[in-house]
């Protein structure tokens, strides 16, 4: 199936080997350093990642994440489409502007995508992930075959992102007291569409978002991104950049596709089994079978996350000794933390391994705890219980 691009207005500029957003203009004039991300011409920071890591957990700041792509899928097997190309269950939706957090698998049950799903006034709204966009679209027509469904890849859309403790507060000087009221209503993954100050053109804003924190992710014509970008910034949201968002997830224990999941690395094994709609026995999905025959074998390795207390910093990539354990673990994340002031990790590790490791580092053997993934969640650390269970 074709998928319709009806906007002459890209929001990439295919000109250039590297893509870039409708904000790139933005960027340059707020002095950001830039790098080639996933295709993308994206800021990493701007001036200071420190700086607007901080900001996220103590106040909020805004990021441009219209690189990821958003495809809307309509017709009247939509529904029943989803319920077989996602490993949760669309059927729990039940009003316009809910969303689902969801695994798109393959049919080894491993990760194709992980993505959010929302029903939209008419049909459903996935985001996907920017760096895995072209294999989603190809996979998503070709489980489309025998389904009346349309698949429409937005690219006429932005995305901004504003994230922290007075993100609500922040949007809702800007768009309007009936719109802001509604925002501060809404809960996790719920949604509203309402039209835009300048134009009537309906804008998405969902309580979703990657750092941890309370905040919205504003799904709105391109048109519109740059004059709401600079409206944001003058009541008082600073610009963050990719490394600032890095941190953040890590900190709050959210998986990176690419690190904790892909194609080789189901659900089961990157903690998400609760985005797994098995009650349903009638419902098949792609991957399913793959899925129920790993639950019979019982899982070989967990992932959990690593502190360390001492000097230096955990990187992806790096070896997890374990006492006892033949079989090593693997550091799939690592940073600084800013707000613990340490380093920490995710790592998948032996099943059997306990509430302590050591990672080789300069030579030298350094000790890491061993707890459930999630260091800081608004603001707070929220880590306690080692990952043996």
């Amino acid at each position: 199936m074709q998928i319709p691009r009806p906007y002459s207005g890209h929001k990439r500029e295919q000109q250039r080997m590297s893509a870039r957003t409708c904000l790139y203009t933005a960027h340059q004039e707020m002095g950001a350093k830039i790098v080639e991300f996933s295709g993308w011409d994206m800021p990493l920071h701007y001036g200071s990642q420190i700086k607007e890591h901080h900001c996220v957990r103590r106040d909020c700041a805004m990021f441009d994440v219209s690189h990821m792509t958003v495809v809307d899928i309509d017709g009247s097997d939509a529904r029943s489409y989803l319920r077989y190309l996602l490993a949760n269950d669309v059927a729990k939706i039940t009003e316009p502007g809910q969303g689902l957090y969801s695994a798109m698998l393959n049919d080894q049950g491993g990760a194709v995508d992980d993505l959010i799903v929302y029903a939209l006034p008419r049909g459903f709204r996935l985001v996907l992930n920017c760096a895995t966009g072209d294999k989603d679209l190809a996979w998503m027509n070709e489980y489309a075959q025998g389904f009346q469904v349309a698949l429409q890849e937005r690219d006429d859309l932005a995305i901004i992102a504003v994230q922290g403790p007075q993100a609500i507060a922040r949007v809702s000087s800007i768009v309007g007291q009936t719109t802001g009221d509604k925002i501060n209503t809404l809960k996790p993954f719920t949604s509203i569409f309402t039209p835009s100050s300048q134009i009537d053109r309906d804008w998405q804003l969902a309580r979703t978002g990657y750092t941890g924190e309370d905040g919205l992710e504003i799904i709105l014509p391109s048109s519109d991104a740059e004059t709401f970008w600079w409206q944001l910034y003058e009541a008082g949201v600073l610009p963050a950049g990719l490394a600032a968002r890095d941190t953040l997830r890590l900190e709050a224990g959210l998986n990176l596709y690419g690190h904790e999941m892909d194609e080789s690395v189901s659900p089961l094994r990157a903690n998400m089994a609760w985005t797994i709609a098995w009650k349903d026995f009638e419902r098949d999905f792609v991957g399913r079978s793959a899925l129920l025959a790993a639950c019979d074998e019982g899982p070989q390795d967990k992932l959990v996350g690593l502190l360390l207390t001492g000097r230096g910093v955990l990187r992806d990539g790096q070896t997890v000794y374990i006492a006892g354990c033949e079989q090593p673990g693997v550091i799939t994340s690592g940073s600084f933390s800013p707000t613990l002031g340490y380093s920490i990790a995710l790592a998948r590790v032996p099943v059997e391994a306990g509430e302590w490791a050591e990672v080789m580092m300069r030579k030298k053997r350094e000790t890491v705890r061993l707890l459930k993934p999630g260091f800081i969640r608004h603001g707070e650390q929220v880590f306690a219980a080692v990952a043996n269970e």
